[in-house]
C-alpha cells in the first residue's frame, strides 16, 4: 500500500488542476454560471484543444499506473485509483473555487470522447468510488499476502458488459441526437455543422437512466466480488 500515499496526493493535485482548467473555461463561455444549454457551445478551434486536453489526462493517469504497476492488474488497478481520486477531487475543486456543483444531482458535461457524456455529477462519483474499491482490495491482498486477484474469463466479460452499459447511460442523449438528428454521416465535422449546434445550443438534459446504470455497477461489481473471493478461497 505504500505507492498509494504518493499517488494519492499526485491524484488530488491533478484533481484541483483539472477543476482550474474548468474555472478559466466556464468564466470565459460561462461566466453567469454553467448551465444546460450549451448556449454558447465551445467554438471548434478551443474544442480541439479541449479534446486534446482529455487525451492527455487519460494517457498521464495511464502512465502513472504503468510506472506504479508491476503486472497488467497491478497496472490498472494503479490506474483507476488515481482515476478516480482524480475525479472525485476535480469536483471538490469545482465546489471550493466555483461553489458548484449546487447538488450531486446537478448535470454536468463529463466528457467529450467520442461523443459528450452527461449525467448528474453523483453518477461519475459513484464510478470513482468504485474503482478506487476495487483497485484498492486488489492492491492490499496483493502487498499483503502476495496474492493476485485474476478474474476468469467469464468474469472480465461481465465487467466489460457493466461498464459498456454505463458507458451507454452517459452517452445516451447525445448518440439519439446524432443518430435521430441524421449527423451520423457528418461525425467528424460536428462541431463545424451549424445545424448541429444549433440542435446542441437548445439540449437540455431531463432524465437520466438511472436503472442500466444501477445495472452496470451490480455487474462491475458482482464480477469483482466472484473473483476476489474465489481467489482467496483457492488461497
Amino acid at each position: 500500500m505504500k505507492n498509494l500515499l504518493p499517488l494519492s496526493g499526485f491524484s488530488v493535485d491533478f484533481g484541483f488542476l483539472e477543476a482550474a482548467v474548468v474555472v478559466y473555461l466556464r468564466k470565459i463561455y460561462y461566466p453567469d454560471g454553467f448551465s444546460f444549454p450549451l448556449n454558447p457551445f465551445i467554438e471548434p478551434s478551443i474544442l480541439q484543444v479541449e479534446l486534446i486536453r482529455e487525451i492527455t489526462t487519460i494517457v498521464m493517469l495511464v502512465c502513472v499506473g504503468v510506472v506504479a504497476g508491476r503486472s497488467f492488474i497491478e497496472r490498472l488497478c494503479y490506474f483507476m485509483f488515481c482515476f478516480g481520486v482524480w475525479d472525485i477531487f476535480y469536483y471538490v475543486g469545482l465546489k471550493i473555487f466555483l461553489n458548484w456543483p449546487e447538488s450531486l444531482l446537478s448535470w454536468d458535461l463529463l466528457f467529450l470522447i467520442p461523443v459528450a457524456w452527461v449525467g448528474p455529477v453523483v453518477a461519475p462519483i459513484v464510478c470513482s468510488f468504485t474503482m478506487i474499491f476495487i483497485s484498492v482490495s486488489v492492491i492490499f491482498l496483493k502487498q499483503k499476502y502476495d496474492i493476485l486477484v485474476k478474474g476468469t474469463l467469464f468474469e472480465w466479460l461481465l465487467a466489460i458488459v457493466g461498464v459498456l452499459i454505463i458507458y451507454f447511460t452517459f452517452t445516451f442523449d447525445f448518440k439519439k441526437i446524432i443518430i435521430s438528428g441524421g449527423f451520423i454521416n457528418k461525425f467528424f465535422t460536428l462541431a463545424y455543422d451549424e445545424e448541429f449546434i444549433k440542435v446542441i445550443t437548445n439540449y437540455t438534459p431531463k432524465k437520466f437512466l438511472w436503472l442500466p446504470f444501477i445495472i452496470g455497477e451490480v455487474l462491475i461489481l458482482a464480477s469483482f466480488l466472484k473473483a476476489y473471493l474465489r481467489t482467496i478461497k483457492k488461497s
